[in-house]
């Protein structure tokens, strides 16, 4: 959907470059005001698995359904699936999850065009800034799961591998699923490979497939065992 609403002139303002200081030190504390936001919301959400995806997908469509699949494959594992809370890939992961008695949260976005919060979370965060969401979709995650998407998808997907490969964050799993619809995204990383600009290494930091079980089995392997995690009694 085509953004119809200009931008408000204050984010317009700030975009444009150095402010004031006082301008900019009003601004820094309205981001510190939504980062403590997002971490008294989401302080108690348990390890979670972030799934990103496009919002642009109708619940008939395959790649709604099979996210529903896969997120529900990841809840029984004991994880809190989490999403950016919109529509698309993001409803059908929390969909997943609730399906299967799991617990499903959502960091979402406030956008002048898009987008409300779905109708699967038991609990949700309501951010102004993208940065922030970002911050707040990897802090609380020990594993990322890729569907397709587009922009934002890639913008977070990349996101968590920079911050993998630069040991910003622990070495936690990158799962990208459907081989097909990604095949020249793999292609392109591979062409970076050989190009020097990353390195060999750094194509085993995530996990092409189309296979639930095998996802299962990375997420178990890399993650749960990885990290110690152990599901809450009662």
């Amino acid at each position: 959907m085509p953004n119809s609403t200009p931008p408000k002139a204050s984010e317009i303002q700030f975009l444009e470059g150095p402010q004031s200081r006082w301008k900019e030190f009003v601004f820094t504390l309205k981001v510190m005001r939504e980062f403590i936001k997002g971490f008294r919301a989401l302080h108690y959400t348990g390890p979670c698995v972030t799934v990103f995806g496009s919002a642009r997908f109708p619940e008939t469509h395959p790649y709604y359904l099979k996210t529903v699949e896969v997120a529900s494959a990841i809840a029984k594992l004991g994880f809190t699936v989490m999403t950016g809370g919109g529509p698309g890939v993001m409803e059908a992961a929390n969909k997943g999850a609730k399906l299967v008695g799991g617990r499903s949260v959502s960091c979402n976005i406030q956008l002048p065009f898009e987008q409300e919060t779905n109708p699967y979370v038991d609990n949700t965060v309501h951010i102004k800034y993208f940065f922030v969401r970002k911050t707040l979709l990897i802090k609380y995650s020990y594993a990322f799961v890729v569907m397709p998407g587009g922009f934002g998808t890639m913008d977070e997907f990349f996101e968590a591998l920079t911050l993998i490969q630069t040991k910003k964050i622990e070495g936690f799993p990158v799962i990208i699923f459907d081989k097909k619809f990604h095949q020249e995204l793999v292609n392109y990383m591979n062409h970076l490979s050989e190009a020097g600009t990353i390195s060999p290494v750094d194509l085993s930091l995530f996990l092409v497939t189309d296979d639930i079980d095998e996802m299962v089995e990375h997420l178990q392997k890399n993650a749960i065992h990885q990290f110690g995690l152990r599901r809450k009694q009662g």
